[in-house]
């Protein structure tokens, strides 16, 4: 019935929600496999608009489980794979270092190994049906270390990573091309900067600055704030995300940036700046809430990318900059807390 199969992992989490809610219904024709394990950072809260599809299935599991992958491959005949799952909280991979290795190495492992298994009869020769199938790794800037007060990543950077976190993805995306120059898996991996938007973890920068805004808490700033970000607002990746998956070249990687550099305080400033109108205090501005607090261990100074290769070789282009985004991601989470009594 359905041409496409994919298996999207990671899909109950932000980007991975965002981007089923979008691929979904661009493909309405193609079955998804939703696989997420439903920690701290998934919930089915974020698929609300996707469970009824009757092109979306959701599975919870782990993606260290092969014997699930495997019989998911099987049940659902997968030719295709997006695979977001992933640990991905900088602080608390600074302090529990094991989740990273295991999830973030190990899961992508057991993800690759399947489908090579399923999709190929032996090194560069497929199987029968499945000629046409494809791995998508979704990676991150952070792979690429620190950058200085110059200067942009590019897909040519040679990896730097500099916390535990930015290290297991940058060990996944080898492992992802290892598989590529091995055995001819058809692979594309995605690097992107920093993501915002509707249904981001609350332990984020942006949700976490807007939450204690709103119940009156410190707003809390590591170091002077100066630490630079290159911000992508999570539809635009989805859209560059899907751009790859469906004409990226294999063994190929592409950047995807915003194009939007902003230092952590601007950022916080301009959100409480935005919260003043659209959600004004009794008295006073949440600019007075801004705090600044110990640096963070390891703290990259500045991110960046270009974003060039995309834009050139599959047409992409991010149809917001920060400042259209922010009010967007702004009001929705101002209204979900209001809807939702919490904060």
């Amino acid at each position: 019935m359905y041409n496409k199969r994919i298996l999207i992992t990671g899909g109950a989490g932000f980007i991975g929600a965002n981007f089923v809610d979008y691929y979904t219904r661009l493909h309405p024709d193609w079955l998804f496999v939703n696989l997420d394990k439903l920690t701290y950072a998934g919930t089915l809260d974020n698929l609300q608009n996707v469970l009824p599809l009757k092109n979306h299935v959701f599975v919870e599991g782990d993606i260290c489980d092969r014997n699930l992958v495997e019989n998911l491959f099987e049940k659902y005949q997968i030719n295709g794979v997006i695979h977001f799952a992933a640990e991905s909280h900088v602080d608390n991979s600074i302090e529990n270092p094991d989740a990273f290795i295991q999830t973030n190495i190990f899961g992508t492992y057991t993800l690759l190994d399947v489908a090579k298994k399923y999709w190929m009869q032996s090194p560069h020769l497929f199987k029968k049906t499945f000629e046409n199938s494809r791995f998508h790794q979704i990676s991150t800037d952070e792979v690429y270390g620190s950058l200085g007060s110059v200067g942009l990543f590019t897909e040519t950077t040679a990896y730097a990573p500099n916390s535990p976190y930015s290290a297991s993805k940058a060990s996944s995306d080898m492992l992802v091309r290892s598989y590529f120059h091995t055995y001819g898996l058809p692979v594309v991996t995605t690097n992107c900067s920093n993501n915002y938007g509707p249904k981001q973890h609350s332990e984020k920068l942006i949700p976490t600055i807007i939450r204690k805004a709103l119940s009156g808490e410190n707003i809390p700033i590591y170091g002077d704030g100066q630490n630079i970000r290159d911000w992508l607002y999570v539809e635009d990746h989805c859209k560059g995300i899907a751009l790859a998956f469906e004409k990226g070249k294999p063994g190929e990687t592409y950047n995807i940036g915003g194009r939007n550099e902003r230092t952590n305080l601007y950022i916080a400033q301009h959100i409480c700046k935005l919260l003043d109108a659209i959600q004004p205090k009794q008295a006073g501005s949440y600019l007075d809430q801004i705090t600044f607090v110990k640096d963070r261990a390891g703290h990259d100074f500045r991110y960046a990318i270009n974003a060039g290769k995309i834009e050139s070789e599959l047409g992409w282009k991010a149809a917001e900059n920060f400042e259209s985004g922010i009010e967007k991601t702004v009001r929705w989470y101002v209204q979900t807390i209001i809807e939702n009594k919490t904060l």
